[in-house]
């Protein structure tokens, strides 16, 4: 499927990656909800995956508000940069590891509504306009939505498949 252009495709692909994620989760008996992934796995189970891509949203949310007060953003977070990713995701994993499944279920759910309500909030052009606001740098709004909804729903669906076959 072609990456989204439009808020009404943004929305839908989101949407629609979003519920392919926990209908995969959900076609697992029990006993795999909690199954250990592969030894060299960052996420070391469908928990950590699921908080991974809440965490992110958090981080998109941050960003937004900060960035649409005209302000710079901690971009991808306080203390990291892109090219210490791999630092920022375990503290991220480590940042859950005592939460149940369930509570980060409701967490991702609650972070991912407050994204859509973000896309909702604007027009095709605030979305995919490139250096449309100043905290999104050469970029769009909507490539780093992309990013932290479809692109990051796709990459877990591939990884829990990977590691509970």
């Amino acid at each position: 499927m072609p990456k989204p252009t439009t808020k009404a495709e943004l929305l839908l692909q989101s949407q629609k990656s979003y519920k392919d994620l926990l209908d995969l989760i959900n076609s697992f008996p029990k006993s795999d909800l909690t199954k250990e992934f592969p030894e060299g796995t960052l996420n070391r189970n469908i928990r950590d995956v699921l908080a991974h891509l809440h965490q992110w949203h958090l981080f998109f949310s941050a960003w937004y508000k900060v960035g649409m007060k005209g302000e710079k953003p901690d971009m991808p977070a306080k203390g990291y940069t892109w090219q210490t990713l791999p630092a920022l995701n375990i503290e991220v994993r480590d940042t859950y590891k005592d939460e149940s499944l369930g509570k980060v279920k409701n967490k991702l759910s609650k972070s991912f509504n407050s994204l859509q309500k973000i896309i909702e909030h604007h027009t095709d052009e605030e979305l995919f306009e490139k250096k449309k606001f100043a905290w999104t740098g050469s970029t769009s709004m909507g490539a780093y939505l992309i990013m932290n909804t479809i692109s990051h729903y796709t990459w877990a669906q591939k990884l829990i498949k990977k590691s509970l076959k």
